[in-house]
C-alpha cells in the first residue's frame, strides 16, 4: 500500500509546498507536481516532488511528461496544455491508452477533477494558488490499496474536504 500526493498550478507558491510536504511526509510515498510551480528545479521548495513542466515554466529544467510507477500501478504526469485538457480528456485519454497507464495525473485549467474512463483514473488536483469553479484551493492524495484506490481532497490549510472523498476501482 502506498499514498501520493497530487499538486498542481502553485504559480510561485513556495511556502504552501514546503507546507505540504512537511505535513504528508511520513504518509506518503511520492509528491507529485503537475506544472505551472513556475520554479526552477533546484529551488527548495519544490525539492522532493516529481515535477513536470507547464506552459508557464519556462526553461528546460523540467520534462514535459513523465512515466512512474508506484504499488504496481502506473502513472502517466503531463501538465495537460498539449493534450486540450480545457477542451475535453479525448486526447490525453489516448495518450493514457498509448502508454498504458493506470493512473493519470494533470493540470492546467485549475479545475479539481477525477474521472474514470476506460478503467483508467484521470485527476486533476485543481490549484493551489487560483482554482477555478470552487473556492477552495486544492490537493489531492491517493491511496493505493491492493483492490482499490481511495482519493482524498484537501484545501492548502490541510482541511480534508470530505464530500469529495471517492474510492476507484481500476481496469483489470
Amino acid at each position: 500500500m502506498s499514498k501520493v500526493l497530487i499538486v498542481s498550478d502553485s504559480h510561485g507558491l513556495t511556502k504552501e509546498l514546503e507546507v505540504l510536504r512537511k505535513r504528508h511526509l511520513d504518509e506518503v510515498d511520492l509528491l507529485i507536481h503537475c506544472g505551472d510551480s513556475q520554479l526552477m528545479p533546484d529551488e527548495q521548495a519544490i525539492s522532493g516532488y516529481l515535477t513536470v513542466r507547464g506552459n508557464c515554466d519556462f526553461g528546460e529544467g523540467y520534462p514535459m511528461e513523465v512515466i512512474s510507477e508506484v504499488s504496481d500501478r502506473k502513472f502517466f504526469i503531463t501538465h495537460g496544455h498539449r493534450y486540450s485538457v480545457k477542451t475535453s480528456l479525448r486526447v490525453l485519454n489516448n495518450k493514457a491508452q498509448e502508454v498504458n497507464a493506470d493512473i493519470v495525473c494533470y493540470g492546467h485549467s485549475h479545475l479539481l477533477a477525477a474521472d474514470m474512463i476506460k478503467g483508467r483514473l484521470f485527476i486533476n488536483p485543481g490549484s493551489i494558488r487560483l482554482p477555478r469553479e470552487r473556492l477552495e484551493k486544492t490537493y489531492v492524495i491517493l491511496d493505493l490499496l491492493p483492490d482499490k484506490i481511495k482519493m482524498a481532497v484537501f484545501e492548502s490549510n490541510g482541511r480534508e474536504i470530505t464530500d469529495m472523498a471517492r474510492e476507484f476501482i481500476l481496469k483489470e
